[in-house]
């Protein structure tokens, strides 16, 4: 396929219902709900990060957004090209074959005959064969092939939650440096991957070499969401400026004689108001001392909140029950008006909402801190996903693979995208009668969210069927990121010695027990104390001396 055929009707119309980048990857269980996986992607020796051995940062953009990223927010359109640019000229492969190892999480396709994956191959210049493997199981399969060596496959893909032991040891006996390649200016040789952030490419460093390569994330992940239609036929004003006002504001919605209540779980909303130290994460006290977060008075405080909010009747009863997965359908059917989530739930619930109730209308209530003023908010990871290359002393066969690397992050706006992300016009989708792209039979069993896996373009926020939402999203997100805060070890890949593994097990079930009255602040100073005198005082020596070499 040249770079004319991909362009070639392909419009405006083309993108109308598509969602932001990623969006076709259904396969994706969440990337972008309070559900992230680990706390700074795969784990590694303990160490800085040399800036040098950092691709250069180099933006490239293919289509102006009509909500620009401000301090690294998600950028947003609500209107689309009136013609994708063509990123490539010519296939950027050398007529190479490789293997691929990747997760998915719907219904596998056959690769042969699927005129998805040949016209992608053709594209790129490179066959592609792809190993897909069952998402639920995919770190068994993954730690095996790791452990094995065995038929190890060109590029490999690596969910940060998937991480086996020891993968530090594995990576640098198994995979690529890709720092002679992609160190400082050597990677703008390939533009779409100079257009990765920095921050992206931080957490793929091992040993303070450059092995990865990113799915970017967004600098700010979770909001505290409530359901904006149903305040206004009660007449309430939604706008919380204090931990207090969430509070007393969870308390007067709530009517059981009506199936109504306040909330749904706040754990995550507690965390961030207080601004609580990311999970498995420290500060330092005023005397410099490293401070865990389960020590912080951050964390007791959130602690105590969330235990009044349960006291005060204003929980709906499945999380009462602990049911989390009747958080969404409750909050969606009005019977909890507020609700804790990651961004992606957003838009997912307007997909469902659209046909059921046209008025459905979440928003997320503008960011504060705990006491008022203004908020920390801490900044999550920026990927969650990794792919590698398989080490080879062939550097043709390394270039051929990064150049197909930067024909997948092409970003949006190009016609490289649309292929990869949503297949080929006329065989996968058709335009529908509003001139909406319809997806057809053969796209349900031949596109699937295969080659994001390996590297993926900045995030952006594409939904433009919901040109009200892309607004809200972005206007909040873009006020919320000023106020971005990293913890101290952010962007660090480490690997915590075995015996602290079980340290953090009891906390989880405990905090549960705390908020929902079956235990006490007594507990936690106890759960503390043992935490402490069975190895966290160690982990904490551990931790300062990373930081001393920082």
């Amino acid at each position: 396929m040249t770079a004319s055929q991909l362009t070639g009707g392909i419009n405006r119309r083309s993108f109308l219902s598509f969602l932001a980048v990623g969006a076709a990857v259904a396969g994706v269980p969440s990337l972008l709900t309070a559900c992230t996986a680990g706390s700074g992607g795969p784990a590694a020796a303990p160490g800085a990060v040399t800036a040098a051995n950092l691709p250069a940062y180099v933006p490239v953009e293919y289509a102006k957004p009509d909500f620009p990223s401000v301090n690294g927010s998600t950028p947003g359109y609500v209107t689309m090209p009136e013609r994708l640019v063509a990123a490539f000229d010519t296939p950027p492969g050398s007529g190479g074959t490789y293997t691929a190892m990747t997760p998915l999480w719907t219904t596998i396709p056959s690769t042969e005959g699927n005129a998805y994956f040949d016209a992608v191959n053709e594209a790129i210049g490179t066959t592609v064969k792809f190993q897909i493997s069952d998402g639920n199981t995919y770190g068994d399969k993954l730690a095996a092939v790791l452990a094995s060596a065995k038929d190890l496959p060109d590029w490999v893909c690596v969910p940060s939650w998937n991480v086996p032991p020891r993968f530090p040891q594995a990576v640098e006996a198994l995979f690529q440096d890709l720092t002679p390649f992609l160190a400082g200016d050597k990677v703008k040789k390939y533009k779409n991957l100079a257009n990765i952030p920095t921050d992206a490419w931080r957490i793929c460093t091992f040993d303070d070499k450059l092995y990865g390569l990113p799915f970017p994330g967004e600098v700010v992940g979770n909001a505290i969401f409530y359901r904006a239609d149903i305040f206004a036929e009660l007449g309430i004003e939604a706008a919380p400026t204090t931990a207090d006002d969430l509070l007393d504001l969870a308390k007067e919605v709530t009517d059981p004689s009506k199936k109504r209540w306040g909330a749904n779980d706040l754990w995550l909303a507690a965390n961030m108001m207080f601004g609580v130290t990311p999970a498995d994460r420290w500060k330092q006290g005023d005397a410099g001392k490293l401070i865990h977060r389960i020590e912080t008075e951050e964390y007791r405080a959130a602690l105590e909140w969330q235990t009044k909010l349960y006291a005060s009747g204003a929980v709906h009863p499945d999380a009462v029950a602990d049911r989390p997965e009747a958080g969404k359908p409750n909050f969606e059917a009005g019977n909890s008006l507020i609700a804790a989530d990651g961004l992606g739930a957003w838009p997912e619930a307007l997909d469902r909402m659209k046909g059921v109730n046209p008025d459905f209308d979440m928003r997320p209530f503008p960011v504060f801190a705990a006491g008022g003023g203004d908020p920390v908010l801490w900044k999550g990871s920026p990927a969650n996903i990794f792919s590698f290359l398989k080490k080879n002393d062939d550097t043709a066969k390394i270039e051929e693979l990064l150049a197909v690397a930067d024909f997948l992050a092409s970003p949006f706006g190009t016609a490289e995208f649309n292929l990869i992300n949503f297949g080929v016009e006329g065989t996968h989708y058709e335009l529908d009668e509003n001139g909406l792209p319809a997806p057809t039979d053969r796209a349900a069993s031949e596109v699937a969210g295969t080659y994001v896996f390996l590297v993926d373009p900045p995030v952006v926020n594409a939904k433009v069927q919901y040109p009200d939402y892309v607004e809200a999203f972005c206007t909040w997100q873009a006020d919320a990121a000023q106020y971005l805060a990293e913890d101290l070890f952010y962007g660090m890949q480490i690997s915590e010695p075995a015996q602290f593994a079980a340290l953090k097990a009891p906390f989880e079930a405990l905090e549960k027990d705390i908020a929902r009255g079956r235990k006490t602040m007594a507990d936690l100073d106890e759960a503390v104390a043992t935490w402490k005198s069975s190895g966290g005082d160690e982990l904490r020596a551990f931790y300062q001396e990373i930081l001393d070499n920082k």
